[in-house]
Order: structure tokens, then C-alpha cells, then sequence
């Protein structure tokens, strides 16, 4: 079966890495991993949500995290990652822009993505508002190389579609 034609796809790439340090236990797209500790940084140093959200910006031409979200700014201090994600849709929405697909990988040695894969997907999907196969999650670790340091980073493609409006 042959699909339409879908114009006016736009791509971004996000990036995001923190050190190890913060208040509470890591957080990935939302998830919590109880034992491992936080990642510092202004919000809560969720990564991955901030990756997605960068992509997003950068997609639809809007800037970046810092310009929307600034660290010198004390209403942010310790936003949740997909508090912070469902704000930036709504920014793509008022721009008439909707979030298609999203793939990213997580850089970090610890923790193991794996078990939490799906819960975290089930996240990012929500706050996107787009289905579950229209989010990808990997991971992979630097093996001491020495990429991420005591931390974590997270690399994100995202896409968007004109999105017309009711």
C-alpha cells in the first residue's frame, strides 16, 4: 500500500549530559532509579528528556533549552524532565508544529536501561502526545572510555510535522 506523501517534515538533534551529584535518585525520561544517584543540574538533570526537548526546539527553529528554560531563572530549579517536555509541545503546538518520531540513546555505565525500557518510552510517548512505536530508546555504555565521566548523556532525533490545528 502506497503512503502519502507527508511534506514539511522537519528534523532536530538534541544533546544533554550531566555529572553524577544531584539531590535524589537518577532520573531518565521520567523514571526513577532508586540507589543511583542524581544528576546535577538546574532541573532535575533528566537527560533524556532534556535531549528530546532540544531536538524538538531545534527542529522547529525555536532555540534551545537555555533560552526557554534558564538555569539563572528559580521557577525552573528542580523542573521535572517531562514537566519540562510537555512545555516545549506546547510551544510546538502554538508554532502549529506536532512531534512525529523521536529516537535517542542513552550514554551512561550504570544503570542498565534494559528493564526500564518500556516504562520510559510509555513516558516520553505521553508527553509527546504520539504513539508508543513512535519512540525508540537505546542505550549503550562508554566502557570507561571516559565519554560521559561520572554522569550520563543522551543524544536525540526528533521530528515534526505541520500539525493544521482543530
Amino acid at each position: 500500500m502506497e503512503q502519502p506523501l507527508v511534506t514539511g517534515i522537519r528534523v532536530g538533534l538534541g544533546l544533554d549530559l550531566h555529572r553524577r551529584g544531584g539531590d535524589g535518585p537518577l532520573s531518565l525520561g521520567g523514571v526513577r532509579f532508586e540507589g543511583e544517584p542524581g544528576l546535577l543540574g538546574h532541573s532535575d538533570g533528566d537527560v533524556l528528556c532534556h535531549a528530546v526537548a532540544d531536538a524538538l526546539l531545534g527542529a522547529a527553529g525555536l532555540g534551545d533549552l537555555g533560552e526557554h528554560f534558564p538555569d539563572s531563572d528559580p521557577k525552573h530549579r528542580g523542573l521535572p524532565g517531562l514537566t519540562l517536555l510537555s512545555r516545549v509541545v506546547e510551544m510546538l503546538r502554538d508554532a502549529r508544529l506536532r512531534p512525529d518520531r523521536c529516537d535517542l540513546t542513552v550514554l551512561a555505565e550504570r544503570p542498565r536501561i534494559s528493564p526500564r525500557r518500556e516504562e520510559i518510552r510509555g513516558n516520553v510517548a505521553a508527553a509527546l502526545d504520539v504513539s508508543l512505536d513512535a519512540v525508540s530508546v537505546k542505550a549503550t555504555r562508554p566502557e570507561g572510555l571516559g565519554l560521559t565521566g561520572d554522569g550520563a548523556a543522551c543524544i536525540a532525533v526528533a521530528t515534526l510535522v505541520p500539525d493544521p490545528g482543530p
